[in-house]
């Protein structure tokens, strides 16, 4: 069996694929789930509660999704739409015009709240949503 630091440095070193893998499994075989703050907990009754669930932690969403709602000025938004994604004038044109539609996905927070405030400048409307 390996050492606690053999573990600890097998567990750091995972990708964020494989933890999602790890957690799976760990559900699956043995009802373990990561509480909040990444502490495992077992789930079923908690004791001295005989029947009480535990409460679920809601894991905080680490990637987002910027989609374009709508927009008042096509030109403008077009112009930031081109700046944020990289696409052509074409390309820009049809995602503008496909609203509501995804501009950029799987973004960080600061940056979803930046790409939010730069098409609402143009007077588009936009949300921004968990990805996954």
């Amino acid at each position: 069996m390996p050492s606690i630091a053999e573990l600890g440095d097998a567990l750091a070193s995972l990708t964020i694929a494989q933890a999602v893998e790890l957690k799976n499994y760990l559900k699956d075989k043995y009802q373990i789930e990561p509480a909040a703050g990444g502490a495992v907990v077992m789930s079923g009754p908690a004791p001295g509660a005989p029947g009480a669930a535990p409460a679920a932690a809601a894991a905080e969403a680490t990637e987002f999704n910027v989609i374009l709602e709508s927009f008042t000025d096509k030109v403008k938004t077009i112009k930031v739409v081109r700046e944020i994604t990289g696409q052509g004038l074409g390309e820009a044109k049809a995602t503008v015009e496909a609203a509501p539609k995804a501009i950029k996905e799987n973004v960080d927070k600061k940056t979803a709240e930046d790409i939010k405030k730069k098409l609402e400048e143009t007077g588009a409307k936009v949300t921004i949503k968990p990805a996954g």
